[in-house]
């Protein structure tokens, strides 16, 4: 099973050991997207879901998704998140969803990024699917990454 480093020798999972890696500043953003009805649209443009701020809510909601990366993701590491953003824009087709996250610390944000992204999916659907019951989730993916060993990567 040599390669995988999140394998020990008996084939078993294993938390990769990150201490002896060197504390950089690391940053990683990632998008998704929930593609809604024209009807739905038109009513989260107008302010007029019955649930309330779909964008207010979601947004926390992925700020605390990020924050619980460790919890969710069983082999992710715990690291202090020093600033995540999370950013809903309703289009024609729905809502884009992107958030960066941030940190100085041994290992990437890139699970933080993702979780964020989802989680804020996740509410999107929640808070519409009394309207719009085939909300899809869909394109969720890391845009950028920067620091570590392997410094900046893009899509």
């Amino acid at each position: 099973m040599t390669g995988f480093s999140h394998v020990d020798e008996s084939g078993a999972a294993r938390m990769v050991d990150v201490s002896g890696k060197e504390i950089t500043v690391r940053s990683a953003t990632a998008a998704g997207r929930v593609d809604l009805s024209p009807e739905c649209v038109a009513l989260l443009r107008g302010e007029g879901m019955p649930k309330g701020d779909v964008l207010a809510v979601a947004r926390v909601a992925g700020l605390m998704g990020a924050k619980r990366t460790p919890d969710l993701v069983p082999l992710c590491h715990p690291i202090a998140l020093h600033g995540v953003t999370v950013d809903l824009e309703v289009d024609d087709a729905g809502v884009a969803v992107s958030a960066t996250a941030r940190t100085a610390d041994r290992t990437g944000v890139e699970m933080e990024a993702l979780t964020a992204v989802t989680v804020a999916c996740l509410t999107v659907v929640d808070m519409t699917k009394a309207v719009d019951p085939r909300g899809t989730i869909t394109d969720i993916k890391v845009l950028t990454k920067t620091g570590g060993k392997t410094g900046p990567w893009e899509r």
